[in-house]
C-alpha cells in the first residue's frame, strides 16, 4: 500500500515547486489562496506527526519535502504582499 501513497505524495509535490516560482517570478498574488495553502501545509504536518509515531518509513521524507516547499510558497505569499501593498 506503500506505493500509493508515494504516488500520491510525488503528484501533489510535483505541483508546488511550479507554484513557488511563479510565486517568486511574478511577485505578485493573483489566484493564490494563503487559506487553501496552510490546509495543505497542515495537512503534511499532520503526515509527518502520523509517520513519526505511528508508521515511521521513509515516506516521511515526501511529507517533509513537500511540507518545506508550501511553506516557501506562504512566505511568499507575505512578501509577494507586502511588495503589492508597497507598489499600490
Amino acid at each position: 500500500m506503500i506505493i500509493f501513497e508515494v504516488i500520491m505524495l510525488l503528484c501533489f509535490g510535483a505541483a508546488w515547486p511550479f507554484s513557488v516560482y511563479k510565486s517568486y517570478k511574478s511577485k505578485t498574488n493573483k489566484g493564490k489562496s494563503v487559506y487553501f495553502m496552510m490546509i495543505i501545509f497542515l495537512g503534511y504536518v499532520s503526515g509527518i506527526i502520523h509517520k513519526y509515531f505511528f508508521n515511521y518509513d521513509e515516506v516521511i521524507i515526501l511529507y517533509v519535502i513537500n511540507a518545506v516547499v508550501i511553506c516557501a510558497d506562504i512566505i511568499l505569499f507575505f512578501v509577494n504582499k507586502r511588495h503589492e501593498k508597497i507598489n499600490s
